[in-house]
């Protein structure tokens, strides 16, 4: 990256930056965004599709051409030289860029080479404007990373993508090779010149680019998903609907599984009879079995009343039991005999009662193991494992996480009494790259906070969400460049050396002796070192926020706090 840095020159007198001898822009990705609607709306998808194309192909021979020369004049490895291209695009912000299999050689002109793109604003701006669907989105930047490729080599390479975030895939994933391999003379128009303006006059804009830009359903009110793996979840539990089968919900703690639970009572032939849920791990195990198959009269000792159960309550409905790998051995025998002949027995009771019942079962225990061990017996485990729903963890249904942002904010604007824009774009990224160990609820709770702290008419800002995602902050300091007085792009020295962390460990620990030793306390520390930031930024409020690594609102707020002058 640092052989592409040293090109990129800031010159704010002349309003002027470039790389190399070539002049760039720095402009807002949502001014794009703009643009590329405006083009959907008024050319409709296909022509608007093959126009992005063609920008983007004419953009990458720029730079391939300007790659194949540092090629011969820098004496470049041929593999080095080609990947200025995704390097430069990771600096210009547009997509990040992964090699995962390349072939190249420019005796032959042989070129075969597989990608991945995480980050691709393209489609960000797609699905923030229309939603998912079943194409690949990034149309520029597959016209890019062709043309580039094209100049680079001496002949026509083709890129595809087979997987694309837009879709609802995690990331996405393209494909180059020589155009005619591809045998697709559909595709390959796409990167044919098309004289648009010559043809508007006869282009008839009808409805079609608008229905082939409706977006795909988020399938339901209460369930919202759009990835993948949600998907394969969903459309199982969408065919087990109208049945009477026992329905096994797998799945870590928080993804969903109640919910799922209550949508496939709420779709099927039972919806208008109860639906009732019970928790199997939060109830004592000497009590379990009254919960669930009730308690006549004198039973036991303080048992003044006969009580229904859970299966009686949910005659006619469903019975939810969530956590059913925490069942005690001898209520398993018991929900086993249920099972099998729909009939419960209360504690106490001399005849059985007939109960018409679906079980739908949830556990995030790995019941194979479970009765590898000997605590969950087998023959339940035939029973209940009759139709198996795994529902896959929020960490790999990120394209899930925007349309379920999006109903937690609604959701909790609506409690608070307040009218939010929404997440920054810095804020968004941390909750895409967060691992969510909690799945579901921990972004609902998340989300929730940072309603609460959002100022009305306002964006949630990163600080908000008081999310520290692991190895955040060394990722964002690794990547993070400034510009110094020669107008020169310099990385910051926060992310100078991972040889340096032991000696910075031990300057750190020799510090706090020092402090320790000379009784200086904390909040006259706090207030020294925001003061000496102050005076090292010269009064620059975001320069001085960084170099104490906090944010600019956060170091604003200990200014006002302790009255220290914010300028």
């Amino acid at each position: 990256m640092g052989d592409l840095l040293s090109l990129l020159r800031f010159s704010a007198g002349s309003g002027h930056i470039w790389l190399d001898e070539q002049r760039m822009l720095l402009l807002h990705a949502r001014a794009f965004a703009e643009l590329r609607k405006e083009l959907l709306d008024t050319l409709g998808v296909e022509r608007a599709r093959s126009l992005l194309v063609r920008m983007g192909f004419a953009s990458g021979q720029r730079d391939g051409e300007m790659a194949a020369k540092a090629r011969t004049q820098d004496g470049l490895r041929t593999e080095d030289a080609f990947m200025l291209g995704p390097r430069l695009h990771s600096i210009e912000g547009i997509v990040r860029v992964e090699k995962v299999h390349i072939e190249m050689d420019l005796a032959t002109r042989h070129f075969h080479g597989e990608f991945i793109w995480e980050n691709a604003w393209e489609c960000e701006a797609h699905v923030a404007e229309f939603g998912y669907g079943e194409d690949p989105q990034c149309w520029s930047q597959i016209g890019y990373a062709s043309g580039y490729t094209s100049a680079f080599m001496g002949r026509l390479i083709v890129f595809k993508e087979i997987e694309c975030t837009s879709m609802g895939d995690s990331r996405c994933r393209i494909l180059g090779q020589p155009a005619e391999d591809w045998q697709d003379p559909r595709y390959l128009d796409y990167f044919r010149q098309h004289h648009v303006a010559e043809k508007l006059i006869e282009f008839n804009l009808g409805l079609e680019h608008i229905r082939a830009l409706q977006p795909r359903r988020e399938y339901d009110q209460k369930l919202v998903g759009v990835s993948p793996g949600f998907r394969a979840a969903f459309d199982l539990l969408r065919n087990a609907a109208n049945s009477a089968i026992t329905v096994l919900l797998l799945g870590e703690t928080g993804v969903g599984k109640e919910l799922f639970a209550r949508w496939l009572h709420d779709n099927g032939p039972r919806a208008k009879q109860p639906f009732i849920a019970v928790n199997c791990a939060a109830i004592p195990h000497e009590l379990i079995e009254a919960e669930l198959f009730g308690v006549e009269k004198g039973a036991y000792t303080g048992a003044h009343h006969a009580r229904a159960g859970r299966f009686e309550r949910a005659h006619g409905g469903t019975l939810f039991l969530d956590e059913a790998g925490d069942l005690p051995p001898a209520t398993q025998v018991k929900l086993l005999r249920v099972l099998q002949t729909g009939e419960i027995e209360r504690l106490g009771a001399e005849q059985p009662t007939r109960v018409d019942v679906r079980i739908v079962a949830a556990t995030n225990v790995d019941l194979q193991q479970a009765m590898q061990a000997g605590r969950f017996r087998s023959d339940l485990f035939y029973r209940l494992n009759t139709f198996p729903i795994t529902i896959p963890p929020l960490r790999e249904r990120t394209a899930d996480i925007p349309p379920l942002v999006a109903r937690f904010v609604e959701k909790f604007s609506a409690l608070y009494s307040k009218k939010l824009r929404g997440l920054t774009d810095k804020a968004m990224r941390e909750v895409l790259r967060h691992g969510w160990p909690g799945n579901i609820r921990e972004l609902e709770n998340v989300i929730e906070r940072a309603v609460l702290l959002t100022p009305d008419h306002g964006e949630i800002e990163a600080a908000h969400l008081w999310i520290t995602p692991p190895g955040a902050a060394a990722a964002d300091a690794a990547g993070r460049s400034h510009v110094d007085a020669s107008g020169q792009l310099c990385a910051d020295d926060a992310g100078a050396g991972a040889g340096a962390g032991a000696g910075a460990g031990n300057t750190l620990d020799a510090l706090c002796e020092q402090v320790l030793e000379q009784r200086i306390d904390i909040a006259g520390l706090e207030q020294r070192l925001m003061r000496a930031a102050m005076q090292r930024a010269k009064g620059n409020l975001s320069q001085a926020a960084r170099l104490l690594g906090i944010t600019r609102p956060q170091l604003a707020y200990r200014l006002k706090k302790e009255g220290l002058p914010a300028s």
